[in-house]
């Protein structure tokens, strides 16, 4: 549950990165349910991010929002791209290097986050993404398709109880059952700000400037 508190602010939606499998699932409703995401995103006027390629719920989803009239960004690594191994992309490509110059350039280009269902890749991604998320403000909302995430959610809350994780890095983390539910929540999502977080500065000017300095020191 998220408190509104002085120097909160509500959530708006521009750009949504998705996350979820290569693969289009066990069950068609997982298929289904991507498909509807993006026919969701498409009719509010939100544009995706994703990491290219055109294969299982990906796949689902980012037709649908193409064939809706948003913008696509597939974020796809060179090496990838060349072997095309995960589908054509549809929309703008933007190539990268690296895998995490990939998950960079889809939190940059994004303000908000969901997950579909998916494996160990798609894990990875919200593991990774977190603290970003929570450092930006960025929600996450996790798509929870038949209690897919509940042992998930059930981890995240041992963690937060054993003072590993504070509450206000967690309810960085949202879930629902449906595509509508979910983005609701993002959209009316108000974050609270962390008063250790809010006084450290992440500019990439200023770390430019260490930067140089540190060569120049040591040169």
């Amino acid at each position: 549950m998220c408190v509104e508190m002085a120097g909160s602010s509500s959530h708006h939606i521009r750009n949504i990165c998705v996350f979820g499998g290569s693969s289009p699932g066990k069950e068609i409703e997982f298929l289904e349910s991507a498909n509807h995401l993006g026919q969701v995103l498409a009719e509010r006027k939100i544009h995706l991010v994703y990491g290219g390629g055109s294969l299982g719920l990906m796949g689902g989803v980012l037709i649908a929002v193409f064939l809706g009239g948003s913008q696509v960004l597939g974020v796809v690594p060179k090496a990838l791209a060349k072997r095309d191994i995960i589908g054509k992309t549809i929309g703008e490509e933007l190539q990268v290097l690296t895998m995490s110059d990939r998950l960079n350039a889809m939190f940059n280009h994004a303000n908000t986050f969901i997950a579909l269902l998916g494996g160990l890749g798609t894990l990875e991604e919200i593991f990774h993404i977190s603290p970003w998320a929570h450092i930006h403000y960025k929600p996450i909302g996790l798509l929870n398709i038949n209690g897919f995430y509940d042992n998930l959610l059930s981890f995240i809350d041992q963690v937060v109880e054993h003072k590993f994780l504070t509450s206000s890095a967690q309810q960085i983390i949202i879930s629902a059952v449906t595509d509508e539910q979910l983005i609701d929540q993002l959209q009316s999502f108000i974050h609270v700000i962390d008063p250790y977080m809010s006084h450290i500065n992440w500019s990439t000017k200023e770390s430019r400037k260490k930067l140089r300095l540190d060569l120049s020191l040591c040169l």
